[in-house]
């Protein structure tokens, strides 16, 4: 395929912790792999802003950080000053000259990206990750209009959404739920997509010391008091760890709680971790945990799945999409701290033989999400092709049959599968150490030769100086 220019407009990306960042950053850093030019508008960290170039999950790629101010109410969100966003977009569209323009959410970033790009003829393609459910809590309004705050939501993106020439969502009922609230027509199943090879390993799952674990933002949404409560009724198990990694509004919140519940010396607050910590933290659990009620996907279980985690998740929106009821996990009904209680222990109390069925079933599963595709599919996209296989395998009827116990020749090719990826990986560790050590030698010969260089500048000084003194003499 020949080389693309694309620009994404993103309200939250890197280093931003989120389903939407995490989506546009590996989706960004695949199409420079593949050899095309991506700009990125997103807000500033920071009080700086400006165009530089930044290297994300691996690839370097053009930012363009515009001003940003905190939102007071929300632990980690940042809003973009509206006031000029229309003309920096502009002139950075008008620079570029790009095949597409990607937007991530119609809130702002993208609103605003589309009103710039307006005369332009450029491809409009976006993904939608937002949920009022998500953002609602943040807003400030009384709870009786919370209803009514939603619905107006709903309306507006769809104002914003019905001029794209391609309109995205995650999974396939996300993508109806985007069609019935916001009114628009031929939304596209596409999933994040995930490199599955990069959290493989070859631990087998365990329960002799269980951990639950859960990664993302502590916010109200994600319902992780539910997780805290389950735990809090296993008293015949009381070695089970929680693991919360993650950061949110809602941490102190779980902290009072986790004490409440006497089970304070058994949550870890993990907070944020590195990309190359993320894979260690799924393969020492025994089980992932997402009691979210407002998942358009979720990341994090599909990563979770690709280390070979059981997976146990709430019955709402597109959770039931990775987590298949009996084969890879188990679902319990949102917000029912004792139903999650009855599906932890099932984890808890399920010999090797079950554990391994249960790992070895999200392995299969998560085969189907594979970025490699969804790279595909956007590049397609941006340069208007679209047909009835712009969409990924997980969108397949298979892919939500019944599973039970894999035969024996899938079960030796993930087998396979997983010990290649796991060499590969060490491969890559040990190339990338000598790497290090080699740009450690380099450096320690440039320091020496900076600091040559700056002794034979002093002397230059020095007899620069002694000559004037000379003539003024």
């Amino acid at each position: 395929m020949e080389k693309l220019k694309v620009v994404m407009a993103c309200d939250t990306f890197a280093p931003d912790i989120n389903g939407a960042a995490r989506f546009a950053e590996r989706l960004a850093a695949g199409l420079v792999r593949h050899g095309h030019e991506v700009h990125i508008i997103a807000a500033s960290t920071d009080s700086t802003h400006g165009a530089r170039f930044e290297v994300h999950d691996g690839s370097r790629m053009k930012v363009h950080r515009m001003r940003s101010h905190r939102v007071p109410q929300h632990k980690t969100l940042r809003w973009t000053q509206p006031v000029g966003l229309t003309g920096e977009i502009r002139k950075i569209l008008r620079e570029v000259k790009p095949d597409a323009l990607h937007i991530q959410s119609h809130l702002l970033m993208g609103r605003f990206a589309v009103r710039a790009a307006a005369g332009t003829g450029v491809k409009l393609i976006a993904t939608n990750h937002i949920m009022p459910e998500n953002l609602i809590k943040y807003s400030l309004l009384p709870k009786f209009m919370h209803k009514t705050a939603m619905r107006i939501t709903w309306a507006d993106a769809g104002r914003i959404l019905k001029k794209m020439d391609a309109l995205t969502t995650p999974t396939r009922r996300a993508a109806q739920l985007l069609e019935e609230a916001a009114g628009v027509s031929g939304v596209l199943a596409i999933s994040c997509g995930i490199d599955a090879a990069r959290f493989a390993n070859e631990t087998p799952v365990n329960n002799k010391e269980p951990r639950f674990l859960f990664l993302g933002r502590l916010d109200d949404e994600k319902r992780i008091h539910i997780l805290l409560q389950a735990v809090a009724k296993l008293t015949d198990h009381p070695n089970v760890v929680v693991e919360l990694v993650g950061d949110g509004g809602e941490r102190e919140n779980l902290a009072n709680l986790a004490a409440e519940l006497g089970i304070a010396d058994r949550v870890i607050f993990t907070g944020h971790i590195s990309d190359q910590e993320l894979p260690k933290a799924y393969e020492r659990c025994t089980a992932f945990v997402m009691p979210s009620i407002a998942e358009l996907q979720s990341i994090a279980t599909m990563e979770a799945m690709a280390s070979g985690r059981p997976v146990i998740g709430a019955d709402a929106m597109a959770l039931p999409h990775l987590v298949h009821d009996g084969d890879n996990g188990y679902l319990f009904p949102a917000d029912d701290a004792d139903a999650l209680a009855d599906r932890l222990r099932r984890v808890l109390t399920a010999d090797q033989q079950e554990l391994n069925r249960l790992s070895e079933n999200s392995l299969h599963l998560i085969q189907s999400h594979d970025i490699e595709r969804t790279i595909k599919i956007f590049e397609d996209l941006y340069i208007g092709i679209r047909s009835e296989d712009s969409t990924t395998d997980d969108n397949s009827p298979s892919y939500m049959e019944p599973i039970g116990k894999l035969n024996e020749a899938i079960s030796a090719r993930l087998e396979s599968w997983r010990h290649s990826a796991v060499e590969l990986g060490k491969r890559a560790e040990d190339i990338s150490q000598e790497a290090i050590e080699k740009l450690s030698e380099v450096g320690e010969e440039v320091r020496e030769q900076l600091s040559e260089i700056k002794d034979d500048i002093k002397e230059q000084l020095n007899e620069a100086a002694k000559r004037i003194k000379r003539k003024r003499k």
